[in-house]
């Protein structure tokens, strides 16, 4: 594998991880009434290459299932990231 696709997909592997992450300690700070992480940031996690994460998020820990700026948004990062992988790997060989 050449060194610039390890880096790449070893970045959207920490971008999903880290939302996964987020997206975990923002329900159990729901859960406890505590101070949350901003949506904001949560979105701009997925538009840099997390949506992924982001949704298995809402997944599996069922937060933040019920809005629907979620879906969305979780779901145009995941498109514009996979158009962007397919450009790099298949278009631009």
């Amino acid at each position: 594998m050449a060194k610039y696709t390890q880096i790449i997909l070893g970045y959207y592997g920490v971008m999903n991880i880290l939302l996964l992450l987020f997206m975990f300690s923002d329900k159990r700070k729901a859960v406890k009434h505590l101070y949350r992480i901003k949506e904001m940031t949560l979105f701009k996690m997925a538009l840099l290459g997390g949506a992924i994460g982001g949704f298995l998020g809402m997944f599996l820990f069922r937060h933040k299932s019920r809005k629907v700026k979620f879906y969305v948004i979780y779901s145009l990062a995941l498109v514009a990231h996979a158009g962007l992988l397919y450009f790099i790997f298949v278009i631009n060989k």
